[in-house]
């Protein structure tokens, strides 16, 4: 299987767990609150990700070269905070899918700036008409999605 297209079909499983873990998430937050939510959301990966690393020696397991890396890429944890938060927060009120689409026109919109402009090391890709064209086309996909 050519490479790009297994990182498309990887990149399509995470929309869907994405979907998934949206949903869950609310649901978590009508029970025990949004921020609690993001709490425990957090400590329950935070374990996760621990066993695959100590337990299942899954990756390099060279945690010292954290002092090398670019202080913005620690902003991460912060944005994981603020998309667990607001995903829960949204999707009770717009809807699975709509949420989702937004999620989706977001992404893509950021996306293209960071690739057009080149940000944190990733190779500039210029961002074209026919790239905006398809991320309206998704946002008015939203917008369709609202109406009842």
């Amino acid at each position: 299987m050519d490479g790009k297209l297994l990182a498309l079909i990887i990149a399509a499983v995470s929309g869907l767990t994405m979907a998934l873990q949206g949903t869950i998430n609310s649901a978590l937050g009508k029970v025990v609150g949004l921020w609690e939510t993001t709490f425990i959301v957090h400590a329950v990966g935070t374990v996760v990700v621990g066993v695959l690393v100590f337990v299942c020696h899954l990756g390099a397991c060279d945690l010292g070269k954290w002092v090398s890396a670019p202080w913005y890429t620690y902003l991460g944890g912060v944005l994981s905070v603020l998309i667990v938060y607001m995903v829960a927060r949204s999707i009770p009120v717009a809807g699975v899918a709509p949420a989702t689409t937004a999620i989706i026109v977001g992404q893509v919109l950021t996306a293209g700036v960071i690739d057009h402009l080149g940000l944190f090391g990733v190779e500039r890709i210029p961002f074209n008409w026919y790239n905006l064209l398809g991320t309206l086309m998704l946002a008015g996909g939203a917008f369709l999605l609202l109406k009842k």
